[in-house]
C-alpha cells in the first residue's frame, strides 16, 4: 500500500490535475460566497430551456455546478486510484477530465454571476 501512494505522489499529471481542480472548485465557492448577497432571488441557470420560468433557478442553485464539479472530481480520484496500476494513461485522463469539469464550472459560475450583478 505504501508503494501505491509513492507511485501516485510521483505522478505529476495525476497530482497536478486533481489539485488544480480542487483549487478551481475552492475559488468558485469563494466567489459565490462573496457575491451571494448581491445575487437576485432568481438567476438564469438553465439557458438551454425556452424562455420563461423554466430557465430560472433560485439563488441557492448557484451551488449546483460546484457540487457537480466536486462530485466528479472525487469520483474520478477514487476510480483513477483503483485503476492506476493497470492503466496509468486512463488515470491521467480522468485527472484531466476532473480539471476540465472544474474549469468549465468555474467559468460558468463567473459568467452567470457577472450577468446578473
Amino acid at each position: 500500500m505504501k508503494e501505491f501512494f509513492n507511485d501516485i505522489k510521483n505522478d505529476r499529471v495525476f497530482i497536478g490535475g486533481f489539485s488544480l481542480a480542487f483549487v478551481l472548485i475552492l475559488l468558485s465557492t469563494i466567489y459565490v460566497l462573496l457575491s451571494y448577497t448581491k445575487i437576485p432571488p432568481y438567476i438564469p441557470l438553465f439557458n438551454q430551456l425556452p424562455w420563461g420560468y423554466d430557465r430560472l433557478g433560485t439563488r441557492l442553485m448557484i451551488f449546483l455546478p460546484i457540487a457537480l464539479a466536486f462530485t466528479t472530481a472525487i469520483g474520478n480520484i477514487i476510480f483513477s486510484s483503483i485503476i492506476y496500476r493497470k492503466t496509468q494513461i486512463v488515470s491521467r485522463m480522468l485527472a484531466a477530465t476532473g480539471l476540465i469539469v472544474a474549469f468549465l464550472s468555474f467559468l460558468f459560475i463567473v459568467r452567470t454571476i457577472q450577468l446578473v450583478i
